[in-house]
């Protein structure tokens, strides 16, 4: 199984830590030049220390910006594969909107979280995907959630965003084949990640019931009883970067322990 990343760049987005930061791991494991990029630079700098180095000629680097600035975000990528430096690998992959029923929520809420995922997807897609089609090698994944296939609850505005990102990759993944790029999803479980604290700590206050108790029943629709490693997301992420993942496009992977239901 062809796995090799060397000479291929990487930009991951949230990087920073959680899901992100493994999948910089694992990319820069397999010998890609990993870039990530997240909002606060001393995060950055302590998972950039952490990307390992297989090779002589293998570089890594960091981008700090926020993504719901996107004049900043393309400029900011754009000097980065101007150096010049293609990427040949976009992984999508920012924090959830705050929990809540989606009836509750404010218009606002939706709009900001809309610009911040699938908006800032799209800068971002725009920017590299000249260096894909050059250098005839584009692999596009975007984290998302398992809610595009069955809605969270208490999860209005993420699960409304996340099935617009689903969607926005699907239509990319038809257009985009003809040049050898492939778009998908993966669709992360129970992930022990900050993430999860924050669904943990929103149900606690809800509900007034223990993190323990929580959890526990939470991993009770999770047939292999426990939460997820963040490295165990990031094996599929690269699996599906690699070139062994040539054929693999325009899907939704669930690594959810088995919890999704639908097929």
């Amino acid at each position: 199984m062809n796995l090799d990343l060397a000479g291929k760049h990487a930009l991951v987005c949230g990087g920073s830590q959680g899901i992100g930061r493994a999948a910089g791991i694992e990319l820069a494991r397999l010998g890609a030049d990993v870039t990530l990029l997240a909002r606060s630079r001393e995060p950055l700098e302590a998972a950039l220390a952490e990307l390992p180095v297989v090779h002589a000629t293998q570089q890594h680097a960091y981008i700090a910006v926020d993504m719901r600035d996107h004049a900043a975000l393309r400029a900011k990528v754009e000097a980065t594969i101007n150096a010049p430096k293609p990427v040949q690998i976009l992984i999508n992959n920012t924090g959830g909107p705050p929990g809540g029923l989606a009836e509750n929520a404010k218009v606002e809420e939706f709009a900001e979280a809309f610009q911040q995922h699938l908006i800032a997807n799209q800068v971002l897609l725009q920017t590299v995907l000249p260096g894909m089609r050059v250098s005839g090698y584009g692999r596009i994944v975007n984290v998302i959630s398992t809610s595009v296939k069955e809605p969270i609850r208490n999860l209005g505005v993420s699960n409304t965003i996340r099935g617009a990102v689903a969607s926005w990759s699907k239509t990319l993944a038809a257009e985009l084949g003809q040049y050898g790029i492939t778009v998908n999803n993966v669709l992360p479980g129970y992930t022990k990640t900050q993430r999860l604290d924050q669904i943990l700590g929103d149900r606690t206050k809800a509900t007034g019931k223990s993190v323990d108790d929580i959890s526990k029943a939470m991993l009770a629709s999770v047939p292999l009883g426990r939460f997820a490693d963040a490295a165990e997301i990031a094996n599929v992420i690269a699996f599906l970067a690699s070139p062994a993942a040539a054929y693999v496009n325009g899907i939704n992977v669930p690594v959810d322990g088995g919890r999704t239901l639908s097929l």
